[in-house]
Parts: structure tokens; sequence; C-alpha cells
């Protein structure tokens, strides 16, 4: 692959690919590798970068951010894996004064979305995957596939990129099967300690990085409810316990609470613990 020099991307030698062979020689039409590099050393950080194609990003070494759209800024560590797509804006690189070494394969086909639906998902996410000495290695070769300018090596090169993004894709799948676990158990006792008062879904998705639609959509996936109505549930929880061990009135409860109108309040408790607070109270031995 050709070397270049680019001192507003890195002060290193960097190796760019982007010669697409004419495609009717090619016989995997459903995945075409329209663009690849190496940027080791990379200082430039991209801000409402947008593209055409499909992009995978690994990053060796270094350290930096990636943010899609309007989601959050997630941190970037040696070992992870991102994307670029179209249709969404970008904000990604090497923090101020760091840097990071970088390979990507730029994409189009078919293929691309087969990967979405059946083992990739969430293309908005950095993934952990590890900086395993093979992964290197592989792309080494398909760096040379793409060199070689031959059609079949073309085709061995996409297919080759393919088996090795699956392989990375069971790492990310196994790491975050335990951290998910946590993140999740973290997020919803961050939810049951702020039924007092009125917590907003935007101050508790931000507190854990992610977006509003993300937060309502882990909580209705572990739990079975909508957000909304998962806080009513753990609202009315608390409200039978200060039913039962206080002498608090149903509306300085519901104030507590975050109702600021106890008939709205009552409603909701009557629809959760089919009987209305004070009938509660009473039927449960005060």
């Amino acid at each position: 692959m050709p070397t270049y020099m680019d001192n507003m991307i890195s002060p290193l030698p960097i190796r760019l690919f982007g010669g697409v062979i004419d495609l009717k020689k090619l016989r995997v039409q459903s995945l075409v590798i329209q663009g690849a590099g190496h940027l080791p050393g990379r200082i430039q950080q991209r801000t409402d970068a947008r593209f055409e194609h499909w992009a995978f990003v690994y990053i060796g070494g270094g350290r930096g951010y990636y943010q899609a759209g309007s989601g959050p800024r997630q941190p970037v560590e040696a070992g992870s894996l991102f994307c670029l797509y179209p249709g969404e804006t970008f904000q990604y690189g090497p923090e101020e004064g760091g840097f990071w070494d970088e390979y990507y394969f730029s994409l189009e086909g078919a293929r691309v979305q087969e990967w979405l639906a059946g083992w990739y998902g969430e293309p908005e996410t950095v993934r952990p995957v590890g900086t395993d000495e093979s992964f290197s290695g592989k792309i080494e070769l398909i760096f040379r596939l793409l060199d070689s300018a031959v059609p079949a090596n073309q085709d061995r090169a996409a297919l080759a990129l393919e088996a090795l993004l699956f392989d990375m894709s069971l790492r990310f799948s196994r790491a975050e099967t335990d951290s998910r676990a946590l993140f999740v158990h973290r997020l919803l006792d961050d939810l049951a300690g702020a039924v007092y008062g009125k917590p907003s879904g935007a101050e508790i998705a931000a507190r854990h990085h992610i977006s509003v639609p993300t937060l309502r959509r882990i909580v209705h996936d572990y739990t079975g409810h909508p957000l909304g109505e998962f806080m009513h549930r753990l609202k009315v929880a608390e409200a039978k316990k200060l039913l039962l061990n206080t002498d608090r009135s149903v509306m300085d409860i519901a104030g507590l609470l975050g109702y600021s109108d106890v008939f709205y309040f009552s409603r909701i408790f009557k629809k959760f613990a089919d009987a209305a607070p004070t009938a509660y109270r009473s039927q449960m031995g005060r």
C-alpha cells in the first residue's frame, strides 16, 4: 500500500488504499472494500464528519473519544472497534494532545446489513475487542491482498475482513455479557434511588452516558414496563413503606415522591396497589 506523509493527520507515515478495481470482475458483489488505511500516531480530530459508505475502525493503541449524532460521547481505548456510517454526523479522534493508532476499512454491499441484523448490532456503540496480536497480522494480510490488485484477491480481502470482524464480535459479545449486566444493575439502582422528587430521564441518561431513547429501551427490556410506568411502580412501592411505617399524611407522602397533585397520586397508587392509600394503610394494620 502506498505510504504518505500528512502532518495534519499524523507525524508518522500513513498507508492508504482507495483504488477499487472494476466491480464487474469481482465475484463477491455483496461486500466490496472501497477503502482502507493505517494511521499510526493519529493526532487529527474530526468534527461534524459525514460518510458515504460504512466504515469499521479498529484502534490498536492510544485513546480518544467517539460520538454518533446526538448520542453520548464515548471513551475509546486501545482495542476498541467503532463504526462510521451514512446518514449520521460524527465527532471522533484522539484527545487533545494525544494520539491513537487507527486501522479502518470502508465498505459497501448488502452483506453489511446482514452483519447488523445477525451479529454486530448497535453500530453507534464503541465495542471493546482487545489488542490481540493476531488482529494486526490479519489486517496486514488484508492489506497485502488489496495491494495486489488481483480481482480474486480483492474478494479474498473482503471475506477475510468479514471473518476478522466476526471474530471481534465474539470478543465484545462475551465482554459485554458481564459488563452490561453490571451496567443495567447500576442503572436500575439509580432509578430506584430517584423515587423522591421528580427525576429527569435526561439527567439519569446523562449520568450513565446513554441517550434517553436507550434508557427507555433498557428499562423496558429488563423490567417489561415503559420507563414512566416503571417509575410509578417504584414510587408506589416506596409509598407503601411510608404508609405502613410512618404517620405521614397521604398528601405529605405524595409530595415527598414528587406528586404535586394528591388526587393524581391516589389514582396512580390505586392502579398499582388495588387500593387507595388510606384504605391500604387501614387494611395493612395502621
